[in-house]
């Protein structure tokens, strides 16, 4: 797939600005999800198996898009299934912001509190951000891990794993990246753990989650949440096994086959593309949104580097003027997401001028209405 037929699939109406809430599904993806919900329709075993196939492709597209291979890779229901399974099998110190999307701070809770063999380290970085130098300003000997989303669901900041990584030293680096997978470049090799799910960015529905587990990771982390799945070789019965070396340990149950090839579909079209010609695409998208924020003079705390954000612009209009804003983007037809103070703008690639368009009317008949 080029990048001309890529942005034609993006076929919704005009007025969509809330991909970092969900994304709505690529036509590829509703084509194949129906051609393979009718294999499974017939019962035939080489049509299930058929469809089965797509769990194995949507590892090695994983894989291949982190830069490493499919055994380090396991699928999940959901991102938070990833995380849970890293959380849980961690030992010592978690360093963690208060600000991360509860998919972390939440697990990370439960897993101290139930199992006492891991403790949870509050960061409070400054404006929510977690840089490099509010990571090491916090580190302390018993740390052992850090966790940090790639993009942070409330400003859009987009963290710097590379250099997390040099501040971390051989501590594990655990990264929700369901923010930015597929939508932006990354050094996910940083990291130990990559957890992220196809139903924003990558257009793929839910249930298409997915988890990366890096050498060290697998060494560390003990696959506490492991099922029957999570064995090598046939199902084991009249016997119980220890857990599979590979990522195949972060497993509870079978996948879910349509799940996987929605998953795969979609990781193909971004692959084919390319992410690097999706970032640059993302960062035009991002970069109007920020203009026309800035001609009706509503603040913007996403970072104005575009190596420092992905897909999110998140206005702060204030507590008085946030809920005008919100109105006025209803009332000309978008869909953001609005939250406390904050109006969370998030195109696509595929975000057309008709859409910016309606943006800008709606901020200027904001600001024309706007008591100073």
């Amino acid at each position: 797939m080029d990048l001309e037929s890529f942005l034609a699939s993006f076929d919704g109406e005009p007025g969509y600005l809330d991909w970092a809430s969900f994304g709505p599904l690529s036509s590829a993806v509703r084509a194949d999800a129906h051609a393979d919900t009718e294999l499974l329709g017939s019962g035939r075993t080489s049509s299930v198996d058929l469809v089965a196939e797509h769990v194995r492709e949507a590892r090695e597209l994983i894989a291949e898009l982190i830069g490493s291979d499919a055994s380090h890779v396991v699928l999940q229901p959901s991102t938070t299934h990833g995380l849970m399974q890293a959380v849980y099998g961690l030992a010592g110190g978690l360093l963690l912001s208060r600000a991360e999307f509860p998919s972390l701070t939440v697990a990370a809770t439960r897993a101290a509190d139930a199992l006492g063999s891991m403790q949870v380290h509050w960061l409070e970085p400054p404006n929510g951000f977690v840089t490099p130098d509010a990571v090491r300003d916090a580190l302390t000997d018993d740390i052992r891990a850090v966790g940090v989303s790639l993009v942070d669901f409330r400003t859009g900041y987009r963290a710097d794993l590379t250099a997390l990584r040099d501040v971390i030293g051989d501590r594990l680096l655990i990264v929700d990246a369901i923010q930015g997978f597929g939508a932006v470049q990354a050094d996910y090799t940083a990291a130990d753990v990559v957890c992220g799910n196809g139903y924003k960015w990558l257009r793929a529905g839910r249930g298409t989650g997915f988890a990366w587990f890096g050498d060290r990771a697998l060494e560390r982390i003990s696959p506490v949440l492991s099922g029957f799945a999570g064995v090598d070789g046939e199902l084991p019965v009249d016997a119980v096994p220890q857990p599979s070396a590979s990522a195949q340990a972060f497993t509870v149950t079978g996948t879910d086959y349509l799940a996987a090839a929605r998953l795969a579909t979609a990781l193909r079209d971004v692959r084919d593309v390319g992410v690097d010609v999706i970032e640059a695409e993302l960062a035009d998208r991002t970069r109007d949104v920020i203009f026309v924020a800035d001609r009706y003079e509503v603040p913007v705390v996403t970072p104005r580097v575009p190596g420092n954000r992905a897909g999110i612009v998140t206005l702060a209009p204030g507590r008085q003027d946030a809920g005008p804003l919100a109105a006025s983007l209803a009332n000309h037809g978008l869909t953001v997401t609005t939250r406390s103070d904050l109006v969370r703008v998030a195109p696509h690639v595929g975000t057309g001028a008709d859409t910016l368009r309606l943006f800008g009317d709606a901020l200027a008949e904001f600001a024309s209405t706007r008591v100073w």
